[in-house]
């Protein structure tokens, strides 16, 4: 499949008012293309729209929640009509859920779920006609939690395995087609994902909780978004199938590699000093 040429590309961000999101739409405006950006946080966007602006290219923004199924379907519509064309949609959206299982509700797990799973699933089939129709790419954020998954992240690697999984099937589905996927698994990202974290109705200690999400968010959450960003416009125009990037990214998957069902047994003994902190 040949390189994609985004100077003069529409591409289509989710998630897109902070973090990966916003430094990822703010790199594909640096490569000359246009976007469409979408996110709930209205604020937040426009501050990425007019930063994307400032770059010379041409933003529209979409204020909707990815897990509003009828909002998602008719987003396509609004942006053909506004841009003509879609080259890259790249799924950014997501949300973190900090508790061990049995503190976790079902209706948690669901709402988690509802974003970082079928959301992402519902875009990309909204927008895969007119992916289709441009040859273009699509590239979905999962996480280093989609290759090794912690303890007390039951629910996030769940959704980022399943984001995983759901990327790879659908690559191999859309050979021949002209239409490619890349699947990202970010490490520690200096973003407010881990700060943000909605903590589990049923944790024993919610302001532990808390506390502990400030700290894994300052000792481990350190590659600025932007870095990020960077390599995620520099992958899908190469249509790498796979990126994994940020701190932590690569030794934790090469560890999962050499140690695929014991891997915990190193990283735990760090995490559990880094939670007695």
């Amino acid at each position: 499949m040949s390189a994609l040429d985004l100077s003069g590309g529409v591409v289509v961000v989710t998630g897109a008012a902070s973090g990966i999101g916003r430094a990822t739409a703010l790199a594909f405006a640096r490569r000359g293309a246009a976007l469409a950006l979408v996110d709930r946080d209205a604020d937040g966007l426009a501050d990425t729209a007019a930063d994307a602006r400032a770059l010379g290219v041409s933003v529209t923004e979409h204020v909707l929640d990815v897990a509003d199924a009828e909002a998602v379907a008719a987003l396509p519509e609004a942006v053909l009509a506004d841009h003509g064309r879609v080259t890259v949609l790249v799924n950014a959206a997501g949300v973190a859920l900090a508790g061990r299982f049995e503190e976790l509700s079902m209706d948690e797990i669901r709402w988690l779920f509802e974003i970082n799973v079928f959301g992402l699933i519902g875009l990309t089939k909204a927008f895969l006609p007119a992916l289709t129709a441009s040859g273009g790419q699509v590239a979905n954020v999962s996480s280093l939690f989609g290759i090794i998954a912690p303890a007390e992240q039951t629910a996030y690697a769940a959704s980022k395995f399943a984001v995983r999984g759901f990327s790879e099937s659908l690559r191999h589905e859309l050979e021949g087609t002209g239409v490619g996927v890349t699947v990202i698994h970010p490490g520690g990202v200096a973003t407010a994902i881990s700060r943000n974290a909605r903590v589990a109705a049923g944790a024993v200690d919610p302001e532990a909780a808390s506390k502990q999400a400030l700290r894994f968010e300052r000792v481990f959450l350190t590659t600025p978004a932007e870095t990020v960003g960077e390599a995620i416009a520099g992958a899908v125009a190469r249509r790498q199938p796979r990126l994994i990037v940020a701190s932590g990214a690569r030794a934790g998957t090469w560890l999962q590699r050499l140690m695929p069902v014991r891997y915990w047994r190193v990283l735990g003994r760090g995490y559990r000093r880094f939670a007695r902190r």
